[in-house]
């Protein structure tokens, strides 16, 4: 799989001209939902000179991020004969960006796609790294291929829209960044936790640099799941409820059990379990999970693409800054995690 270049706010500018000038392309498509086609359509016709595109619209929010939507995807391409010069433009968060690469890449076994992310969490972590995909009933992100994008645009401008939810959500993978890789950038995600615009960029170059080591997650990629193999049985066993989370809270919920396993598993000091999770309830409105509602969770990890040979894995913490993957996760260590974090939410 290629690496590829992530540019950020104007220096996208000169790489994305130069793309719709190309004589290669045969036609644009620009993939938006309703949202990003109201806001940020507009803010991106206003700073680039767009070729003439199509537009496809398809549904907002994470229930949508369906191979259902992806069909819709495909028909709109084939109604219209794109070729295998076409080029879709993802303009989207992270459901937008995961949805579109997928779709991009399966079309005709493959059309060129561009990322231009339009929330913290898409710029931080889906639109970067080449993985993309689709949710398979609640389990998330089941169906999916590793396939880069000519390139991701970040442009803070796009924050300027957004609802508090989304960025705490979005700051969430920041600080997951941080807690595996570098100390310093998760003291400064906590200490910058409104104003985090600066920091985007070193978020997302702590990931380059995980991804450019291991593109297809044999090993390392691995630690970039911190917090995720409870946090996404928990966003997923939410979907299926009215109060479903965001991703980012979900994961932030995920880190604080991961936290408490490392330091039942590995040797995290008791210390740096409460640095995490004092900073990560001070900052999330985190929920109280019925206890009768554990063993459905539990049995949502046995879907964790991290698992091998039918046992559960999870990506734990030696220390703040330093990660080890495939660590061996039981049901009755998940119970002992759920408790722990009873105690501290009561």
């Amino acid at each position: 799989m290629k690496t590829h270049e992530v540019y950020f706010d104007n220096f996208g500018l000169e790489p994305f001209e130069k793309l719709m000038k190309e004589s290669g392309i045969s036609k644009t498509f620009m993939l938006c939902d309703q949202i990003t086609a109201d806001l940020c359509l507009p803010v991106l016709n206003e700073m680039v000179n767009l070729r003439e595109f199509t537009l496809i619209l398809i549904p907002t929010g994470e229930s949508h991020k369906t191979i259902k939507t992806c069909n819709s995807v495909w028909e709109q391409l084939t109604k219209v004969n794109a070729d295998r010069k076409a080029l879709l433009i993802n303009l989207g968060g992270g459901v937008l960006t995961d949805l579109g690469g997928f779709a991009a890449s399966c079309y005709k076994r493959g059309i060129r796609f561009v990322n231009i992310p339009t929330t913290l969490l898409a710029m931080v972590d889906a639109s970067t790294g080449g993985k993309t995909g689709v949710d398979f009933g609640s389990f998330k992100n089941q169906i999916g291929v590793f396939s880069t994008p000519e390139f991701t645009w970040v442009h803070s401008i796009f924050l300027k829209s957004l609802p508090k939810n989304q960025i705490r959500s979005g700051a969430a993978e920041m600080i997951k960044h941080g807690l595996i890789y570098d100390p310093k950038h998760f003291d400064e995600v906590i200490s910058n936790f409104n104003d985090l615009t600066s920091l985007i960029s070193d978020s997302v170059s702590i990931k380059q640099a995980v991804v450019a080591q291991d593109p297809t997650e044999k090993g390392l990629r691995k630690i970039l799941n911190f917090g995720h193999t409870l946090g996404h049985a928990i966003e997923s066993f939410y979907l299926e409820t009215p109060s479903s989370l965001l991703h980012g809270e979900a994961i932030a919920l995920g880190m604080i059990l991961e936290a408490y396993l490392s330091q039942r598993t590995l040797g995290l000091s008791n210390d740096e379990l409460m640095i995490i999770t004092n900073h990560i309830k001070s900052l999330y409105d985190l929920p109280l999970i019925d206890p009768d509602d554990y063993q459905a969770i539990i049995e949502l990890t046995k879907q964790d693409k991290k698992n091998e040979h039918g046992n559960v894995r999870f990506v734990g913490l030696e220390q703040i800054g330093k990660a080890v993957y495939d660590v061996p996760l039981e049901a009755e260590d998940i119970l002992k995690a759920f408790s722990y974090y009873e105690e501290i939410i009561l």
